[in-house]
């Protein structure tokens, strides 16, 4: 019985969490509950709950996590300076003459977005917004046009900085460390976020490239879906366009630059490199006019709400976590995951099919502060690389949330998107950048290289 003890943990918070209570408090209670429940009946040692302070402080004292608060400003601030809009009217002027340029002008603005925010909601939400009316104005398909925002938004998964990249190099550190002493190693190699940043370059080029691909396939081979612009509502090209392109597209494009640029090229930690961006955000703003104290006050509330939210979900987890340990419930799953036919294939496939399908019901922060930590060591201490296993992590929780019936992707679109686009619609659109994502999944796990070889290189320099 005391062997099924965490996994009724995991399918009681399952129960709280439908219920609608906080992660955090659905987490933290669940455990507490469990521990309790253990100690009464002698199945759960006392002693594991001496821990928390420990782990609580270790929260606290991460450097790493201090740039969670900062890329959310960053990303807030970035909405609010209203950059979405001239972003978006720009690339249509660029590409409004070829058949699909509007398209393109939103996965562009989408790629452009997440390395400037890294928020998939505000991303969605933003671009549903913006541009959905003016593709549906424009004749678009309504399916398509959906499936091409959604896309766009969850870009801010994958392509850096990502908060999700963020939160997952600092589990990951810690389970890779953790899987070396497993296996006998006491001087463990380590792995961080700036390790993900730049492993999830190639890929998150690769998706955006594909995504484009097949915009351009549907304009080629069913034009009606993606008309070019009516000639009388294309602006002339010639130095006027590129002028204002340039006046539009070069600060944002400078503060990427400087944010990503400096972790790439060694100078800032992903810390330090946030706090630029959230600098660099300011000014960005202010370059705009809407930067205000009324706007920066704003922005600060909204900020400390996100990252007080995360913060209360990785203390809730990391309770949840040893309770689960405390029950013996890591070496159940290591050696369920060691016995399966077919080694570390088997045991990747797994564990991705149950953080896909976890993806439906349960935000990246809660599979990444809970799932993560009890199964990254188990993999990693099968041979797999960290940065490899990060970007699959990523991906494989970005095609989840764009997968109907219940990715949140869809639930963010289908709350700004007019009545007339169907939620069936929506589903429709978001199936070819479903296989997109899938296709991309098996190249990273046919060749895993695509994610490690540039981190690897420039760690090798």
């Amino acid at each position: 019985m005391i062997e099924l003890m965490p996994f009724l943990m995991f399918g009681f918070a399952g129960l709280v969490l439908l219920r609608g209570y906080p992660v955090a408090f659905a987490l933290a209670g669940s455990a507490l509950l469990f521990a309790a429940i253990g100690i009464v009946t002698g199945d759960f040692d006392a002693i594991f709950l001496q821990a928390l302070p420990n782990r609580l402080y270790g929260i606290m004292n991460a450097q790493t996590l201090i740039a969670v608060p900062l890329f959310v400003f960053m990303g807030i601030m970035l909405e609010r300076s209203k950059i979405a809009e001239e972003l978006l009217e720009t690339m249509a002027a660029l590409f409004g003459s070829l058949r699909g340029g509007l398209g393109i002008s939103v996965t562009l603005v989408g790629m452009l977005l997440a390395a400037s925010t890294g928020i998939v909601g505000a991303t969605v939400v933003t671009m549903g917004l913006l541009s959905l009316p003016t593709m549906l104005r424009r004749n678009y398909d309504s399916s398509l046009s959906s499936g091409i925002i959604c896309a766009a938004g969850t870009l801010g998964q994958i392509i850096p900085p990502s908060i999700i990249l963020v939160l997952l190099g600092d589990v990951l550190s810690s389970a890779y460390q953790q899987a070396q002493l497993d296996m006998g190693i006491f001087s463990p190699d380590t792995v961080s976020v700036d390790d993900l940043f730049i492993g999830a370059i190639i890929p998150g080029l690769l998706l955006v490239a594909l995504y484009i691909s097949y915009q351009l396939l549907v304009a080629f081979f069913q034009p009606q879906k993606s008309p070019a612009l009516p000639a009388e509502e294309r602006q002339d090209g010639g130095i006027r366009l590129l002028l204002k392109a340039t006046r539009v597209l070069l600060p944002p494009m400078i503060l990427i630059v400087a944010v990503l640029g400096s972790i790439l090229g060694g100078l800032a930690t992903p810390t330090e490199a946030a706090s630029v961006g959230a600098v660099g955000a300011m000014l960005l703003a202010a370059m705009r006019g809407s930067f205000n104290l009324a706007t920066l006050r704003s922005v600060m509330r909204d900020t400390t709400q996100v990252s007080s939210m995360v913060f209360m979900i990785l203390i809730g987890a990391s309770l949840f976590s040893l309770v689960f340990r405390g029950y013996g419930g890591d070496e159940v799953v290591s050696d369920f995951l060691n016995d399966l036919p077919g080694g570390v294939f088997s045991s990747m496939l797994l564990v991705m099919l149950v953080m896909f399908l976890l993806g439906f019901i349960l935000d990246f922060i809660e599979i990444t502060f809970v799932v993560v930590p009890i199964v990254g060591p188990i993999l990693l201490a099968m041979g797999l690389d960290p940065v490899w296993l990060g970007i699959m992590i990523a991906i494989n929780l970005q095609t989840s949330f764009l997968t109907p019936p219940f990715g949140f992707a869809l639930f963010y679109l289908r709350g700004v998107a007019p009545a007339e686009i169907s939620t069936l619609q929506i589903y429709r659109g978001v199936i070819p950048f479903i296989a997109i994502q899938l296709i991309v999944l098996g190249l990273l796990a046919w060749q895993p290289d695509l994610a490690t070889w540039l981190p690897h290189t420039l760690n090798a320099e």
